[in-house]
Parts: structure tokens; sequence; C-alpha cells
């Protein structure tokens, strides 16, 4: 009985072709190879029929062309190839070497047994091109030609290879990847790219060295060819999302190429992922094991350059530094009787407005205020807290906001460390302050000189403290001067035409840093400030009717606080004169717009998602959210004047597409932390990559090519639960994509405190609907893994929100 071709069984991968090539002397005669076939032919029915061709056919290889497709090709120095192509679901690669053989005249042989191919699974990197049509990329993989190894060698450095980069991206924990290689290749191999702890001896296989675990579907798949005998073509069309190939040619060098599309990862993401995994390949290769991976996976200079260079903004030509109490001036001027700030009981025109915070500032002065001095302003959102906010910096001190409602101990702390000279507060607030000299508003206007001369601020002085949450758990007082507010205005105001028709609500504590930009971005191009009590703030239906009554066309929000004022909308559907809302302060998974986009199309009201931190003054980023980038990360390119770039733990650029910690750079980096040099030396810093200061965010984030960040949420929001390590944000956005859940919030909460072991993940919804919180749970089961599913899920009326607009989580916790 003649033997037979064992074919591989599994219907994964069909269609997906491979090539043999191999090398025949100058003589070799056409019609004795044509012969042989012949009499293989009837030996072996599956090889009956087949013929050599002499001319290559473009098309891979169908069901009309039998087993395989023979062809012989002369090469221009004389010599003759034979090609042996077929569909690796016919044929595996030991088959191509058994047809081969056969045509040069040996019996019909076998192939390899039957491999299990993987199927490719999806990608969600969010790495490609966006706005970009599916096209292949393919890219060298740049090896050091001085590394030397053998096949065996080379599949052993590119599993460890691939695991490296893909840690280095920090797409390890989500991204499978197998390895193939020839049947005389023998390797160890791990089924987890991200521990290699798990690593277990595979032996010798044909096709598949590193299996992916039972039910995985491999992102990256890699393809080791030994090339010293034959030269082998392992695919005709990359058959995973990110396919590399590693040849090892006759005197041992590697030549690798990546292959993908731009839709999975970007042309300059591809490429330079392509450089950190060549300086991985050939670490690994060498056996160089001891260096840290972020010192091998530098990126060279040239390319830190061009990150560097895509991640920042030139600051619009023209600016001029200014304090913000003369760019006042300059709009009071301008505009004297035009509409200024107005609350509840008071209206104030530019010319009021100016009168009252002059008259402030000679008060003062009077009480002993010296340029350079803090005074602290514990008032309620009002007319009067802005004339306050803006007399203090007039009298060319800083002003330090202290929200009332704040506990009586944090009151006593931030005045106390901040050394303030002054407390302004009402009669109820002098109480909070019993270590202090207190004075009323009032009390100032009644004292005031009213012939006092304006006071020229220097720019570059210190124009606020707001004090933010530390790592101590004591609050720290971030130093802004007044030329940080003044780029920061006119950085967007043509961007968001921003101008004298708009009205702007001021609606966040004065303690918050988001109320810079609400105050000092309305009042120096000109809008009209609507103050929103915080009565009116706490109620949806009662701010967004306010919304409506007073024309606001300007608003600024948390995710979270827009979140039950979107559901208020959807229900009373009011005459709405908005045109911009900017969203800032937490993370913005913009999936949740989807309905006030409905609602409001971006032709009439643009939505901006703003990145930032009051150590960069308020705002960094900015990127409007249309339609198409309901599932975008996005916040967009640094605004005109300010850079970010991400780096690792050392401080080096990373590459396009690797998450890693947000440095920002230029004009709004703040001054310094009050009191507290060594964090200031910690967090300030002289980049040693570009010569300028930056401020490292604590923030997870990535870059792309075209200078677009990803915010991935804070790097300390990442926590790990029994061995494995979550990140929360990628949980609530599984929550955010339920059409039955508004808004979500997840938390780790311990039944005992301290004890790691009793941790547990607990999630907190706003439903929008009828469904359960156990079908929320079940549809959130089926799509992340069991060690993320949370605990339990509780449905709430409203998440509860810190004073700022935030999530508070901690009152999350104590629920749970």
């Amino acid at each position: 009985m003649p033997p037979t071709i064992v074919r591989p069984t599994s219907t994964t991968l069909d269609g997906v072709c491979h090539t043999l090539v191999r090398r025949l002397p100058a003589d070799t005669d056409l019609d004795v190879l044509r012969g042989n076939l012949a009499s293989a032919g009837r030996l072996c029915p599956e090889l009956a029929g087949l013929a050599i061709a002499t001319e290559p056919v473009a098309a891979p290889a169908g069901e009309g062309d039998g087993l395989a497709r023979l062809c012989v090709l002369a090469r221009p120095d004389g010599g003759v190839e034979l090609l042996v192509t077929a569909r690796r679901d016919r044929l595996g690669r030991l088959g191509l070497a058994a047809l081969a053989a056969t045509v040069l005249g040996a019996p019909p042989g076998t192939t390899a047994p039957a491999e299990s191919w993987p199927v490719p699974g999806p990608v969600d990197w969010n790495l490609g091109e966006r706005g970009r049509r599916s096209e292949p990329l393919s890219v060298p993989v740049p090896v050091d030609p001085e590394v030397v190894v053998d096949a065996t060698r080379a599949a052993l450095a590119a599993r460890d290879a691939v695991a490296a980069a893909l840690a280095h991206y920090r797409l390890a924990d989500s991204s499978v990847f197998a390895v193939f290689a020839d049947d005389s290749v023998e390797c160890a191999g791990t089924s987890n790219p991200a521990d290699d702890e798990d690593a277990s001896a595979l032996g010798s296989h044909a096709d598949v060295v590193v299996p992916a675990p039972p039910g995985a579907r491999p992102v990256v798949g890699v393809f080791v060819v030994d090339a010293t005998v034959d030269r082998y073509v392992p695919f005709t069309a990359p058959p995973f999302p990110v396919t590399v190939t590693v040849e090892v040619g006759p005197e041992g060098r590697i030549e690798a190429r990546l292959c993908t599309d731009e839709s999975v990862l970007a042309r300059g993401t591809a490429e330079q992922f392509a450089l950190v995994l060549g300086s991985l390949l050939g670490a690994y290769a060498r056996g160089d094991r001891d260096r840290a991976l972020d010192e091998v996976a530098q990126l060279p200079a040239p390319q830190v350059a061009a990150v560097v260079a895509v991640g920042g903004t030139p600051a619009r030509p023209g600016f001029v530094p200014t304090s913000i109490p003369a760019g006042f001036t300059a709009v009071a001027l301008a505009q004297p009787d035009s509409a200024a700030v107005s609350d509840g009981h008071t209206t104030l025109t530019y010319r009021e407005l100016a009168e009252r915070s002059r008259r402030i500032a000679a008060g003062l002065r009077e009480r002993g205020v010296v340029p350079g001095d803090r005074v602290a302003v514990s008032l309620e959102r009002d007319a009067t807290a802005v004339a306050t906010m803006l007399g203090v910096m007039s009298a060319g001190a800083a002003y330090v906001p202290v929200d009332p409602a704040y506990p009586a101990e944090r009151l006593a702390y931030t005045a106390a460390d901040a050394g303030v000279r002054l407390v302004v507060t009402d009669d109820a607030g002098r109480a909070a302050f019993p270590d202090r000299a207190t004075v009323t508003t009032a009390e100032l206007l009644t004292a005031a000189s009213t012939h006092d001369s304006p006071f020229a601020v220097d720019p570059a002085s210190i124009a606020y403290v707001i004090y933010t949450s530390g790592s101590t758990g004591r609050p720290k007082g971030v130093a802004v001067p007044h030329a940080n507010v003044a780029a920061l205005v006119d950085a967007t105001r043509d961007e968001l035409s921003l101008g004298p028709a708009d009205v702007w609500s001021f609606v966040h504590s004065s303690a918050f840093d988001f109320s810079v930009w609400e105050i000092w971005g309305c009042l120096l191009t000109g809008g009209h400030l609507v103050v929103v009590s915080a009565e009116a703030a706490l109620w949806p239906e009662d701010f967004i009717e306010l919304l409506a009554a007073r024309g606001v066309t300007v608003l600024s929000q948390t995710p979270a606080a827009f979140a039950a004022l979107d559901e208020a909308d959807a229900r009373m559907r009011p005459a709405l004169a908005l045109r911009l809302v900017v969203f800032g302060g937490e993370s913005l998974d913009v999936r949740m717009l989807r309905g006030w986009l409905d609602r409001h199309p971006a032709g009439r009201c643009r939505l901006v998602n703003m990145f930032g931190i009051t150590e960069t003054t308020v705002h960094v980023t900015a990127q409007t959210v249309a339609g198409a980038d309901a599932v975008d990360r996005s916040v967009g390119r640094a605004l005109p004047g300010w850079s970010v770039s991400v780096r690792d733990r050392r401080g080096a650029v990373l590459p396009f597409g690797a998450a890693g910690e947000i440095w920002v750079g230029g004009a709004g980096v703040a001054d310094h932390y009050l009191n507290q040099p060594e964090l200031t030396r910690a967090r300030f810093v002289q980049d040693p990559v570009t010569g300028i200061r930056q401020y490292r965010s604590g923030d997870l984030g990535r870059l792309h090519p075209d200078g677009r960040l990803d915010h991935l949420g804070r790097i300390d929001s990442q926590v790990k639960l029994r061995g494995f390590r979550i990140e929360l944000g990628e949980i609530r956005a599984v929550l955010l994509d339920d059409p039955g859940v508004r808004a979500a919030a997840v938390v780790v909460h311990q039944s005992v405190p301290g004890d790691s072991a009793t941790s547990r993940l607990a999630a907190y919804v706003v439903l929008d609907g009828l469904r359960s919180t156990e079908e929320i749970r079940r549809r959130t089961a089926s799509f992340l893994p069991h060690h993320m599913v949370p605990a339990t899920v509780t449905a709430l009326p409203t998440l509860p929100l810190t004073v700022n607009g935030k999530v508070d989580t901690a009152r999350l916790q104590a629920l749970a």
C-alpha cells in the first residue's frame, strides 16, 4: 500500500498559504521533475493531477489547485528554484518539504502530525490609524547583524522578546501570542506572555512550539523560520492581527519582519514597535538578560526626538504673558457696561466689578497685605466671591480658595499651611479660623480708600494656591503664576471661539481648579459669568432649568456630574442655548455621551474632552467628541504652548502606543508645591531629554503618531487582586457599555481592612430602564475574565460625588 499524505485537520486558518523555496542545480531537467511527480501520482492519488508550472500565479492556492501548487523559476544567477505553495489546512510545513523531495525523486512522504491551529483573537489596542481605512502594513524588525544563533535559540529569543515587548507596551495581560517553528526546533514556551513563571517544556512540534492556552485566541503570531537549507515563506497573507517572522539564515544571522494592518497599529506605532522588538530580540539572542526591560527597549535618539516633537504644540504667535488683573482691566475698558458676573441677587457690569475689586484691593493693603502674601478666600459662590478673588490678585497677593463646606480641620490646616496673612470670609465663617485674622468683604469695601492707585502685578508672580489631595493623606498647595492662566486663555480663545457673546456657568467650588477655567476663562474673554448656587447645582432638574433660563452657552462639567444632568435633559427636554460643553477633572468614557449627541448634534453643541491637572493649570489637551469618537479614549493634542510625552519609570521617552506616565511641559506647569521642596523636586523636574521643566503627572497614558494622547486613568488606580493586575477603569468601561447603565463606578472593598485576602470588587451603577443588577453582572461576566467580574453590582439613584464633582470612592467603599 503506498504511503499517504497526512494533512493538518484544523480548519481555523483555512485559506492561509505558505511556501517552501528549494534551490536546485542549474542543470536541473524540468522534464525529469515532471516525470517524478507523475510517478508519485500513480502511487499517491492525492498527488495525481499536480503540475509544475514555469511562471508563478499571483492568486493564492485554491480549491482547483489540488493539494498544492508547484512552480520552477530560473534565478538571475543561473540557478533554479522550486516553489511549493499550499494552504496550511491542506499541507503542513513538513508536507511541503516532503512534496519537494518527491518532485526530486524520493517516494511520497508524510507530513508532521496534525496540529490544532488557534483562532486569531480580536484586537482592542486602540493603536490604529484613527479614521483610516484598513491597509496592510509590513515593516522590518532591525536586529543587530553581529548576533549569530541557531534556529532553536532564535525561537527562544523570539518567544521572550515578544513577551517582553507586550509587557513594555502594557499589553501583556490582554494579548495571548503563539510561536510557530520548524519541527527541528526545540524550545520551551509559555502560554502566558505576561508571566514567565508558568514556563513549561513543550518538546518538539511541527509548526506550533508555543501553543496558546485552551480556548485562547492569540493576537500576535510569531513564525520562526530555519532558512539554513530551504527558504520558507510561512504565510502569503498574515494570519494574525500582528504577525512576526524571524528567519535564521545560513550564517546564523537573523532577519525579521512585522506584518500588521494600519487599523491595528498605525504606521508610526508599528515602526517603533518593530524597533523595540528588534532590540529585545537581539538582546535575548545574545543571552543579555541582566539589563532591565525598559533599558533594553529604549528608542534610539532620532526616534525620541520625533516622539517629543509630535507631543508638543507651539504657542500661538504674538502671545505676551500678562497678569489676570491686567487682562481683566483690558476687557473692562473695552466693554465697561457689559454684564460681567451675576448670581441670584446681583449683576455686576465689567465697570462695577473692576471698581469693586479695586476697592477690595485697597482695603487689603490697608490691613497690611503686600505683594507676595497669600490671602484665604472662604466665601460661598456668588458675585462677591469673584470680586474678592480679583481684589486679592489686584493687591499683588495670591488668593487661596477655601470652600466653607469643607471640614473645620481641613480649613484650619489649609490656612496654617498656606501661611495666610488674612482670611476673607463672612460673619458666620470667622469661627472656622480662630488662629487667623479675618475680615469680611463688606468691611474691606467700607474701609477702603477711594484714591488708591492700581498696582502693577508681575505676570510671573503667584496668582492663586489651590490645595489638592496628596499621597500622604494631607492636601498639598499648588502655586500657579498669573502667566499660566493668561496662556491657557490665549491657547483656547480662538479654537473654542470664546468671546463676549458667551454666557458661562460657574458651578464648581472655588477650591477646585475647574473654577479657575470657569471664572477667568469667562472674564478674560469678555463673557458673562452666571454663578450657580450650591443648592441649584445639587439638583440636576434645578440646574438644567437655570441653564435654560439664563441662556448659558459654555458649560464645564466633570463626567460624573454630567451623567445626572444628561438624564435630566433627556427627561425634561428644556430649550438650551448651550454651544460648548467642556469635560475635565476625571476620565471621560465617551460612550456615556451617545444619548446627548442624539438630542444635541455636534453642529449645535460641541463637546470637548480636556485632560489636565491642577499642577498644569487646569487643561493640557483638548479633543472634540463627535459621534464617531464615542468609543475613543483620546483626550486630543496638547494645547498651544503645552507639550505631553509618555515616560517609563526612569523618565525615558516611550514609543508611540506604549503606556506609561504622562509628563507635561510648557506654559501651564505650576511653580511649586507650597512648603514641600522635596515633593516639588520629585514631581517638577528638569527633563534631561528636552531640557525644559516638566511635571510628572502620575497619570497613565499613551501617545499616538498624530499627537493624540489617550488618557488611561491614574497609575495608582491599578489594583492587584488575588495575584491579578486589574485596571478598575476597564471594568467601568464594560459596565458603561451596557445599554441599561447610565453611570458606573468600581471600588475595591476589604471586609477585613488591611487584609488583602478579603478584597473583592464592588460595582455601583445608575440604571436606565428595567434591567436588573443580576442581568448587568451576567453581561459583565461575558466580557471580562472571572477575576475582573465584580462580586456585587449595586444600583443607586445617583453616584455620590465630592464637592469637586468627582465620584466619591470613599463613600462607595463605606457602602460596600
